[in-house]
């Protein structure tokens, strides 16, 4: 399967989706399943995976609802929970009746940096192992010190990084980001997904080569069995078409000279065996 490891769906609401702010007008509006669908057939993709927006349990519900009607595409569900509840475990409990959902997330972009370092949230990421959860890493570079933090602590988590942790493409900024991002890949349990790269470049002026520095360290780092495609759609909508970001990474792939079993682990196979998808 071809799989698009990271998506959005959503009915907008101004108020709780106050991020969506008016320089994204485009995306002002809702998405859902059916809307998806032709734009995956369009660019040959099989299924995705629904990623929580909202920090709330109603959106893991609302996800988990919307990827039992539309199983034969939304593979699996990322989903929210309150990570530093006392009764979080009862909670994992509850949530690991649904085969679809697989992991969790927290807008942790939104916390402070030291967020994913604190005692408690590492208490709380560590239960999740005991329902073989999955956990994304949401962060901007100057989190990424956390991160690391958080991962070495936690080898029996399995972790991925989203949208390579946002690094400054607009301003070409490379080192700091590049250093941690290797730092993260040397634990053999995190995984990294190759997303939401247009929206950290000039919406407007981007061009293909403006991302191959970036790709070529998560290439490096993570290699080709630890790397998972995602279009961060509709968000991705702001800067560039869908196929224009399913475009960036199989050129990106094929300029470099990847093989096509390299191809098929990072456009599907590696999101199939992260997440535990069903064909």
């Amino acid at each position: 399967m071809t799989i698009d490891s990271h998506q959005h769906f959503w009915i907008f609401d101004a108020v709780r989706d106050a991020w969506i702010n008016d320089e994204m007008k485009r995306i002002q509006r809702n998405f859902l399943p059916e809307d998806l669908w032709p734009v995956l057939q369009a660019n040959g993709v099989d299924g995705c995976v629904a990623v929580q927006a909202d920090q709330s349990e109603a959106e893991t519900l609302f996800l988990l609802a919307l990827a039992e009607k539309y199983s034969s595409f939304v593979k699996g569900v990322v989903g929210w929970v309150d990570l530093r509840a006392s009764n979080l475990y009862e909670k994992l409990e509850y949530y690991s009746q649904y085969e679809l959902l697989k992991g969790f997330r927290h807008v942790a972009q939104a916390e402070p940096d030291d967020f994913l370092a604190r005692p408690e949230v590492i208490k709380g990421i560590r239960q999740l192992t005991a329902f073989d959860f999955t956990y994304d890493i949401l962060i901007y570079p100057t989190q990424l010190k956390a991160a690391l933090h958080l991962v070495r602590e936690l080898p029996q988590v399995n972790f991925v990084v989203d949208h390579i942790a946002k690094p400054y493409i607009k301003d070409g900024k490379l080192n700091t980001w590049s250093n941690y991002m290797r730092q993260l890949a040397a634990q053999p349990q995190v995984h990294c997904k190759v997303s939401g790269m247009v929206t950290e470049a000039d919406w407007k002026n981007w061009t293909k080569k403006d991302f191959y520095p970036y790709l070529d360290v998560v290439f490096e780092a993570f290699g080709p069995d630890r790397l998972m495609f995602g279009s961060d759609w509709p968000v991705c909508l702001v800067a560039a078409e869908y196929e224009q970001v399913i475009g960036l990474v199989r050129d990106y792939m094929i300029n470099v000279g990847f093989s096509a079993s390299d191809q098929a682990k990072v456009f599907g196979e590696n999101a199939t065996r992260f997440y535990r998808l069903e064909e």
